[in-house]
C-alpha cells in the first residue's frame, strides 16, 4: 500500500517554491525563443515581486506525516496531547467529531486558513496490540498518496498518528449536535462514506463542483449526506451551493497557474471562477448556523 500524507499538510505556500523553479526553467533553458523570453523577464520579475510582497517566502514540501520526517515534538508530548484531545471529546459525550490539525505554522498559510488537515473522530472499540478491547477514538481520514500526490485514499488511524509531525500543538474540534452525530455514524458505517470519496485530489478542491476533492470537501460531503439523509451527490452539491460559504483561496493567480502546471496536487480544473475551497473554519461556521447544538473549540496543551 502506498504511504499517505494528510491532505492539506502539503500547504498552499508550496506554490512559492513551484513558482520559483518553473520561472527559472522557462526563462533560462536555452531555446530558439530565448530572446523573446529575455524581453519578458523584466515584466515577469515585477509580477513575481508583487506576488511575493505580502507573503513570506517559503520553499519545499509541506508534508508533515511522511515516515522520513523529523518530529517537531517528543513522542511523549504527542501522546499526552492526543490523550488530552480524547479526554476532551469523551468529556463532552462526543460519538462523532470533526478534528483538525496544524501541519504548518499559521504564518506560512494563506489568509483565512489556519488548519491543514481535517478528519472525523469516531468513538470506537479499539483492539490493542495485546488483543484487549479498549474504548477510544478512531480517526477517519482522506490522505494523499506520497508517491502519487494527485491521488487520495481513505485511511483509518488514531489520535497519536493524527498529531504526529504537527508544526503547532493545537487542535480544532467541531462537535455536531447529538442528532447529527447519530446520522453521521450511520453514513460513516455505510457504503455512502466510501462512495462519496473522489480519489482525484487537489489541494484547493472546489466544494461546489465534481472532479476533484480534498479532505475538507469529503468531510463536507459526508456531513451533508447525513444532514439531508441522501447519498445522491447531485443533491449534496446543490445544497452546498445553496447554503455553504466556501473560503476564497488567497493566493496569486500566477502561483495557481504555475502550481497547476508543475505540481500534480494542485489543480484549477474544477474552479470555474475565482478559486474557493472548504476549510475547518468554514465548516464550523456552516454547522453553527444550520446545526443547532453544535460546538466549535480550539484545544492547546494543558500547562
Amino acid at each position: 500500500m502506498s504511504m499517505t500524507t494528510p491532505c492539506h499538510d502539503r500547504s498552499l505556500s508550496r506554490l512559492r517554491a513551484v513558482e520559483s523553479e518553473s520561472l527559472r526553467k522557462f526563462f533560462f533553458t536555452p531555446t530558439k525563443d530565448t530572446p523573446m523570453r529575455i524581453r519578458l523577464l523584466a515584466s515577469a520579475l515585477l509580477s513575481v515581486a508583487l506576488c511575493f510582497a505580502t507573503l513570506p517566502v517559503q520553499g519545499g514540501s509541506f508534508s508533515s506525516s511522511s515516515a522520513s520526517e523529523t518530529l517537531k515534538f517528543t513522542p511523549e508530548q504527542i501522546i499526552q496531547f492526543a490523550k488530552q484531545v480524547e479526554k476532551t471529546l469523551a468529556g463532552k459525550g462526543a460519538h462523532v467529531a470533526i478534528l483538525a490539525r496544524m501541519g504548518r505554522p499559521a504564518a506560512e498559510l494563506p489568509e483565512g486558513m489556519h488548519f491543514t488537515h481535517v478528519a472525523f473522530a469516531v468513538y470506537s472499540e479499539i483492539t490493542a496490540a495485546d488483543g484487549r478491547k479498549l474504548p477510544g477514538y478512531a480517526i477517519y481520514n482522506l490522505y494523499q498518496q506520497n508517491d502519487h500526490p494527485e491521488i487520495s485514499s481513505l485511511v483509518q488511524d488514531f489520535p497519536v498518528d493524527f498529531f504526529s509531525g504537527v508544526a503547532v500543538m493545537e487542535a480544532g474540534i467541531i462537535i455536531p449536535s447529538p442528532e447529527l452525530q447519530q446520522r453521521l455514524l450511520e453514513v460513516i458505517n455505510s457504503p455512502t462514506y466510501v462512495a462519496l470519496h473522489d480519489p482525484h485530489y487537489s489541494l484547493i478542491a472546489n466544494p461546489y463542483t465534481l472532479g476533484k476533492q480534498n479532505c475538507t470537501e469529503h468531510t463536507l460531503d459526508v456531513l451533508n449526506a447525513a444532514i439531508y439523509q441522501t447519498s445522491d451527490i447531485g443533491k449534496i452539491k446543490a445544497n452546498e451551493k445553496a447554503f455553504f460559504e466556501a473560503q476564497t483561496v488567497n493566493v496569486s493567480p500566477l502561483k495557481l497557474i504555475l502550481g497547476s502546471v508543475f505540481s500534480a496536487e494542485v489543480s484549477t480544473s474544477d474552479q470555474p471562477g475565482k478559486p474557493v475551497t472548504a476549510t475547518f473554519e468554514t465548516i464550523g461556521k456552516y454547522l453553527q448556523k444550520y446545526d443547532a447544538g453544535s460546538e466549535m473549540l480550539i484545544l492547546t496543551p494543558q500547562p
